[in-house]
């Protein structure tokens, strides 16, 4: 055994590392555990994984080991945001270290410098990103040009606020909630003193980017698939970011309230129908930005966002919305397994921008707030239309798996 514990401990070491980039950048707990348990089987160990949004936990040991683990390591992690080119970064070494073009422990130190932090020009694209979502949001919204541009302005000023808590633990924890107190008093303030706004539709689409639609997904198709225990945890998560996020919106109401600043009444007239296109492109390049992509995926993630954008709008005007959005997370997973199974990549790089736009975070923060305002035959109503939505996005990715089946986990 002394001979081969060097070996064993450099591919145990490097699946370890593997799980925490994957996790890093987003692979919901269902992915996660399928990558890295073939990536050891390839590497000829066995792995059992555990996923959670704050934690992996893997044994790791040789196919001679009869049931007992070499190695057993607890990691703990803070919860990943997407990040397509550092994914499909992980997923490419992955591939060489276990068709032995790359040796472990070298594929164990690019997998570390992957960990680098991110640079300025990043930070940057990242903040410009909340600003152009929040504008085009808007406008999806069938809002005014002015509501589309104040959108943008706050979700710029909340882009630095989000980049800013990187590295500041306290302020991370906290920027949910400074940020929906921000938005909200600075579009009351506008909306009183210069020019009248769709007030509520301002705010939600200037943080639109922070309501978690894409966590209570992941949470529900993770208990779908019996990952019970990081369903549950996801879904904790995603409703404690919806309370953060009202609380900031009903406080920063009840300080306009006590200061007489009261909106303007009456809103500005809507964009014509035809300004969501343009809008819909600029969302989805925003997403391109949001989500990190390498600059050679962007036209395949705006194409993604269309695509599922355009296959929801008439599915739901033909059937309703519940059904628009079943069609499409049906056609988004089917085309994310299919360009996985053709270009041997993630489909991550289809699939998770792609179903941005039908997640229905908006839907439960609208949930929450008529909710703590005591509106309850409201917030009961939009009760049921979020689980109906989010039961037909699941519904649409799973049965799209069945349409085309993955052969990639990521």
């Amino acid at each position: 055994m002394s001979t081969l514990e060097p070996d064993l401990r450099a591919r145990a070491g490097f699946l370890i590392e593997l799980s925490r980039r994957l996790h890093q950048y987003g692979a919901a707990a269902p992915r996660l555990e399928q990558a890295i348990s073939g990536v050891a089987q390839r590497m000829g160990l066995e792995c059992d994984v555990l996923s959670t949004p704050t934690s992996v936990v893997l044994s790791v040991g040789t196919r001679a080991g009869e049931g007992m683990a070499d190695f057993t390591q607890v990691i703990r992690v803070a919860p990943g945001d997407v990040n397509l080119a550092r994914l499909c970064r992980a997923d490419e070494i992955a591939d060489r270290v276990t068709d032995g073009t790359l040796e472990p422990r070298r594929g164990l130190a690019q997998l570390r410098a992957l960990g680098r932090p991110l640079s300025r020009r990043a930070l940057h694209a990242i903040v410009v990103s909340y600003g152009l979502a929040a504008a085009s949001i808007a406008v999806l919204f069938r809002t005014a040009g002015v509501d589309a541009l104040v959108a943008g302005a706050i979700g710029l000023l909340i882009g630095a606020i989000t980049v800013a808590g990187y590295g500041r633990p306290r302020l991370a924890v906290a920027s949910d909630a400074i940020s929906a107190l921000v938005a909200t008093f600075l579009a009351t303030m506008i909306s009183a003193w210069l020019v009248p706004l769709a007030l509520k539709l301002v705010i939600l689409s200037a943080l639109i980017v922070l309501v978690p639609g894409m966590s209570l997904t992941n949470a529900v198709r993770e208990l779908t698939s019996q990952h019970l225990v990081s369903g549950v945890s996801r879904f904790a998560g995603a409703a404690a970011t919806l309370l953060k996020l009202t609380f900031g919106t009903i406080a920063a109401a009840q300080v306009c309230a006590v200061l007489h600043i009261v909106p303007a009444a009456q809103a500005p007239p809507p964009l014509p129908p035809w300004a969501q296109w343009p809008a819909l492109l600029v969302a989805a390049v925003s997403f391109a930005m949001l989500f990190q992509a390498a600059l050679r995926d962007y036209l395949l993630v705006i194409a993604a966002v269309i695509v599922g954008y355009l296959a929801t709008y008439w599915g739901g005007n033909a059937l309703g919305a519940p059904f628009g959005v079943f069609i499409g997370g049906l056609i988004l997973s089917a085309l994310s397994n299919l360009y996985a199974r053709v270009a041997h990549r993630p489909g991550a790089l289809v699939r998770e921008p792609g179903i941005l736009l039908l997640v229905p975070g908006s839907v439960g923060f609208r949930g929450v707030t008529d909710l703590l305002n005591h509106q309850l035959a409201d917030s009961a109503q939009i009760g049921v239309l979020l689980v109906t939505l989010l039961i037909s996005l699941v519904a649409g990715l799973l049965f799209g798996d069945l349409l085309i089946a993955p052969r990639r986990s990521l």
